[in-house]
């Protein structure tokens, strides 16, 4: 199946301009949704990995069946004030101001191999975000993946530029 065709694009959304890359049908698509779990895991075969990061919110869901696929224990990256414990945060720029990225304290323990999951990356800010949010806490980042990777805006770059293995299942051109 080629997963692409799963992938519904909604012009001019959040603003004009923007093609917004809707992995929902993805989601929604009992075969492309264990396609696409599969092919995020492939990389990694035969590598230890302790646990998957997932940023919010679609990274949740990918990244919690990314863990179960590879019996590795599942890491929540949320907003600020969304997680119940004690936590560690990171604040990153966004186009439009600022954001920030926090995760428990005792989420990750020193030397863990993580591998980071998201949906989509674009520019890249709220991923290295999340890698520096892990290195904080002396996880080693094993890899990042995603679905779909928008390579114009550079973010893919950013990270394997920083040392970071990538993965994206696709790529769309534009923004």
């Amino acid at each position: 199946m080629n997963l692409a065709d799963t992938i519904r694009t909604i012009p001019d959304y959040p603003k004009p301009g923007i093609m917004f890359r809707d992995i929902t049908t993805l989601l929604g698509n009992a075969r492309a949704f264990r396609q696409a779990v599969d092919e995020l895991v492939q990389p990694l075969a035969g590598m230890k990995i302790d646990k998957v990061a997932g940023i919010e919110a679609r990274g949740f869901i990918l990244g919690g069946a990314v863990a179960h696929q590879l019996s590795a224990g599942f890491v929540p990256l949320r907003k600020k004030g969304k997680l119940p414990h004690r936590t560690r945060a990171v604040e990153y720029a966004l186009e439009y101001g600022h954001d920030t990225i926090e995760m428990h304290l005792d989420a990750v323990l020193e030397g863990e191999q993580v591998m980071l999951v998201d949906d989509l990356i674009a520019t890249g800010g709220t991923a290295l975000a999340a890698i520096e949010l892990l290195t904080q806490a002396k996880a080693r980042i094993a890899a990042a993946a995603f679905v779909v990777d928008l390579p114009e805006l550079g973010g893919a770059q950013r990270l394997r530029d920083a040392g970071i293995p990538v993965s994206a299942l696709m790529s769309f051109a534009g923004h």
